[in-house]
């Protein structure tokens, strides 16, 4: 269906602040809130084979399985916490490849990868044909890197030392450098944030992580000359990462294409690829459910053919909180009616749901959320709690959980399920 009007998309932070830009977008054609919802399950790998592109099962070519997966998204945002068996980056590979080894996640980063570490999404693993795209995040992060401002030039020796002492000593981790003295608010020592801050402008990589501590390196030791002499112009390189970003959502508005890369206070910049975008046929202007937003062609069509199938709402699948999917709160509530919530942070007494809430996606629904907490010494899976969202939904939880825990290893524990 093709419309003719004109509507404004408002960028905003994550946390709800002021507006960051306002485009005049000419809508033209138009999604239900089905078709998107279905086009992002079937992009983020969540459908069936025939609907995603992934593999049935993670096969003999694991490795190769989780950088096509990494590769849809340009990300796999990385989390510490293993509180659920795994952490973030593994749930979200062990969700979309039935049979992937569970460790293998953990080393997807070493010497010769196909995925180099970087701030993409957040602290991302991205592929590395990306390498070049970045190179203006590098050049804006050599005068003020995030939250710590004019680090390398404020403390030139302390960068020079570093720099040595990795160039004479190989790899090393930020507690190889660690010290006590002028630590911050966040009691961050200035070693770490000198060394955090060269990793961003690119004079050093993330070689490897081992217990998931990254160890860095010279970049010349890390990324192929060929990709470190390509430098993408920022032009370029943003048309790139919405072009990708929208790979990986299918639908998607100019606030989520924005946030996907932080890519904020960019508005004429952003204005002007969307518009080049659209005129080279790349993208068109889409609306869902009255909201402007943007659409790759071959994507419109394979939202219409899934308007027609029928997903299996017997079986579910966990999903860490940090999934693809799942980490823009208004385009989850939007497209499911589901209020993603992240209570890490809060004290117990204020947590509505649990610590490591994970959602239940059964079918093209969020039909539940299970706060689970593995137990490695015992080999068990336990389930503290489960809040269904909508019934019958309870076999499709079972099988969820009993898929996690078979994933890992662990035995499940018959809880409150």
């Amino acid at each position: 269906m093709r419309v003719a009007r004109t509507a404004y998309e408002y960028g905003k932070c994550p946390s709800g602040s002021a507006p960051q830009f306002a485009l005049e977008v000419q809508i033209t054609q138009t999604i239900s809130l089905l078709q998107a919802r279905r086009l992002a399950l079937a992009r983020a790998g969540l459908l069936k084979p025939e609907w995603t592109g992934f593999p049935l099962r993670a096969g003999r070519e694991q490795r190769r399985a989780c950088y096509s997966v990494i590769g849809r998204f340009g990300y796999l945002q990385l989390d510490t916490i293993p509180i659920a068996g795994a952490r973030s980056h593994a749930l979200v590979l062990l969700s979309r490849l039935p049979g992937l080894n569970p460790e293998l996640p953990e080393s997807l980063l070493r010497p010769r990868a196909q995925v180099f570490e970087y701030w993409g999404h957040e602290a991302s693993w991205i592929p590395m044909e990306l390498y070049p795209v970045f190179a203006f995040r590098r050049k804006e992060y050599r005068s003020r890197t995030p939250w710590w401002g004019r680090v390398l030039q404020e403390h030139r020796a302390a960068a020079s030392e570093i720099r040595r002492r990795i160039r004479n000593e190989g790899p090393l981790r930020a507690a190889d450098f660690e010290d006590k003295s002028d630590r911050n608010d966040w009691g961050s020592s200035l070693s770490k944030r000198v060394l955090r801050s060269l990793w961003w402008a690119g004079d050093l990589a993330v070689r490897e992580r081992k217990s998931f501590q990254p160890y860095y390196d010279l970049t010349e030791r890390v990324i192929p000359e060929s990709l470190r002499k390509r430098q993408t112009g920022e032009r370029d390189a943003v048309k790139i990462l919405l072009l990708k970003a929208l790979e990986g959502h299918g639908w998607a508005s100019v606030r989520t294409l924005v946030q996907t890369w932080r890519l904020t206070g960019r508005q004429p910049l952003i204005k002007a690829c969307l518009e080049e975008l659209r005129s080279d046929e790349r993208i068109v202007s889409c609306s869902c459910d009255d909201q402007p937003g943007w659409i790759r062609p071959e994507d419109r069509e394979l939202a219409a053919r899934l308007e027609r199938i029928r997903p299996r709402a017997n079986t579910g699948v966990l999903l860490s909180p940090f999934d693809p999917v799942l980490w823009d709160r208004a385009r989850v509530q939007k497209l499911f009616a589901f209020d993603q919530v992240l209570e890490i942070f809060k004290p117990a007494h204020q947590r509505k749901y649990g610590y490591y809430c994970m959602p239940v996606l059964a079918g093209d629904r969020l039909v539940a959320r299970c706060d689970v907490k593995a137990e490695r010494k015992t080999g068990r899976l336990h389930v503290l709690a489960t809040h269904y969202e909508m019934k019958p939904s309870r076999q499709a939880v079972a099988s969820a959980l009993t898929r996690h825990a078979s994933a890992l290893g662990l035995a499940l524990t018959p809880d409150t399920y």
